[in-house]
């Protein structure tokens, strides 16, 4: 009976860390969506890059970039934010707003969606 107990909370554990895999894989997938639809523009490094040139670029972080984030938060904290070359933060320029941090605009986008039911 121990040996059952100890193989279903074992059995529970995986799965509530694949669901949180999913969730944070579904909230990144949210975030590159959203930048890809924008009207802004992704300024990296001092440069202008459209909003599809945008999700690339962070689509290529995040597949090279796997064992540096296990959250979306932190996704947006450690690869999201800045240039890992330069170390200069990313700014996004939507419309009359003027830039902001591309910190600030992604953690706003994924409150915004953990809002949502």
């Amino acid at each position: 009976m121990r040996a059952f107990s100890l193989m279903l909370l074992l059995c529970l554990a995986l799965a509530a860390g694949a669901h949180a895999d999913e969730q944070m894989e579904e909230e990144i997938d949210h975030l590159l969506d959203a930048v890809a639809k924008s009207e802004c523009v992704f300024i990296r490094n001092g440069k202008e890059h459209g909003a599809e040139a945008a999700k690339d670029h962070l689509s290529l972080k995040r597949r090279r970039g796997k064992r540096y984030f296990s959250s979306a938060d932190e996704f947006i904290e450690r690869l999201a934010s800045s240039s890992s070359w330069t170390g200069k933060p990313y700014f996004i320029r939507c419309g009359a707003d003027g830039e902001q941090l591309a910190s600030e605009w992604f953690g706003r986008i994924l409150a915004e969606f953990r809002t949502v039911p």
